[in-house]
């Protein structure tokens, strides 16, 4: 579909440049306390310009939540559906919201902390997006219970235990050491989260190798 008159590449662009540092605005000062004349001052545009490119400062969360969740939910569905054991997705989707909280700092900060802001439809679609991503994370951690991976408990409470394992690493994530990937990070967590609720020490030992294996289909695809 042609784009309409002057929202070509650069416009596009030019947008995106807008957005990023909207981003780090929010992040170090908050949604709330950021006027537009401040994000106008700080992208070299007056407030008639930037509108014309974001519409709207809600438009600019909405954005920034986009970008984060958007991707992560669609690897979260794709790692979902992979023909693997339940605990080698588990990891897989660990390793992936880790990368997403790693590759975009500024924006989860604001992800994590200004989602309220949201109104109307624009916040019903992120509660349900959040929603799908956790129900797919606690249906895989029913699978490794059902599969006898890990011990019975509250599939809900598993789940919200991983989520807080890995949310707040964005925190400290400025001062982590070189060798600390999403890679790296998600095998010590797993490892923790894991370690708590398995059922059979010796697969859990073998989970790295079978996650090597899934990882390079998953690359692959």
């Amino acid at each position: 579909m042609a784009r309409p008159p002057g929202h070509g590449p650069a416009f596009e662009g030019r947008r995106q440049e807008i957005i990023d540092q909207a981003a780090s605005l929010f992040a170090k000062k908050g949604y709330t306390a950021t006027g537009i004349a401040e994000l106008g001052e700080a992208v070299g545009l007056g407030k008639g310009a930037l509108y014309h490119y974001i519409g709207s400062k809600e438009q600019l969360l909405v954005e920034i939540q986009d970008r984060v969740l958007q991707p992560l939910l669609q690897r979260a569905r794709v790692i979902d559906a992979l023909d693997a054991p339940s605990l080698v997705r588990l990891r897989l989707l660990s390793e992936a919201l880790l990368e997403a909280i790693l590759s975009r700092l500024d924006h989860i900060w604001v992800y994590e902390h200004d989602y309220r802001h949201l109104t109307g439809t624009n916040r019903k679609r992120l509660v349900r997006q959040r929603r799908e991503f956790e129900w797919l994370l606690q249906g895989l951690l029913e699978e490794a219970m059902e599969e006898g991976a890990l011990r019975r408990t509250d599939p809900r409470l598993a789940a919200l235990q991983f989520l807080n394992l890995h949310n707040h690493t964005y925190q400290w994530a400025g001062t982590r050491g070189p060798a600390w990937t999403a890679a790296h990070l998600s095998e010590e967590y797993c490892r923790t989260f894991f370690g708590g609720l398995a059922t059979d020490r010796e697969a859990l030992e073998k989970l790295d190798e079978s996650v090597a294996e899934v990882r390079g289909v998953l690359t692959a695809d």
